[in-house]
C-alpha cells in the first residue's frame, strides 16, 4: 500500500497533468496493481484518505488531482465517502496530538549540547 500511495502522490499535479504525466502515471499504477484483486478498493482508500485529510488545506488541489487520478484507474466508487470521512478522522487525530506551535521551547538546566563544562580560560591560566 505504501508503494501506491508514493506512486499517487509523486504522480498528482497541482496543474492538469500532460498525457505523457497521464500516461506514465497509468503504466506505474497498473504494475503496482498487477495481479490484485483489490486494486479497485485500494485506489479509493489511497485517493480518499487524502481528499479528506486535507480537505480545506492548501494541499486539497493535489489531493483532489490525486483522487482523479486514481478513479482513472477504476477506483471502487462505493469506498469512496468512507475512504474521505477517514482522511477526515485522521486529520482530526492529528490536530489533537500536534502541540500548539506557540508553546514555548524549554530547554534543561546546564550548558547545551557540544559545551564545556568549565571556562577555557580557566584550563588555560
Amino acid at each position: 500500500m505504501a508503494e501506491l500511495h508514493g506512486a499517487v502522490r509523486r504522480h498528482a499535479r497541482w496543474r492538469e497533468p500532460t498525457q505523457a504525466e497521464t500516461a506514465a502515471a497509468v503504466a506505474e499504477l497498473r504494475e503496482i496493481l498487477a495481479g490484485r484483486d483489490d486494486g479497485p478498493g485500494l485506489l479509493a482508500g489511497v485517493a480518499d484518505v487524502r481528499l479528506g485529510f486535507y480537505e480545506g488545506e492548501p494541499d486539497e488541489p493535489k489531493a483532489k488531482a490525486a483522487g482523479g487520478l486514481c478513479r482513472q484507474q477504476r477506483a471502487d466508487e462505493t469506498l469512496i465517502p468512507q475512504w474521505i470521512e477517514e482522511g477526515r478522522r485522521r486529520r482530526e487525530q492529528t490536530q489533537l496530538n500536534r502541540p500548539p506551535s506557540s508553546a514555548p521551547q524549554r530547554r534543561p538546566p546546564g550548558p547545551g549540547p557540544g559545551t564545556l563544562r568549565g571556562s577555557r580560560r580557566a584550563a588555560c591560566s
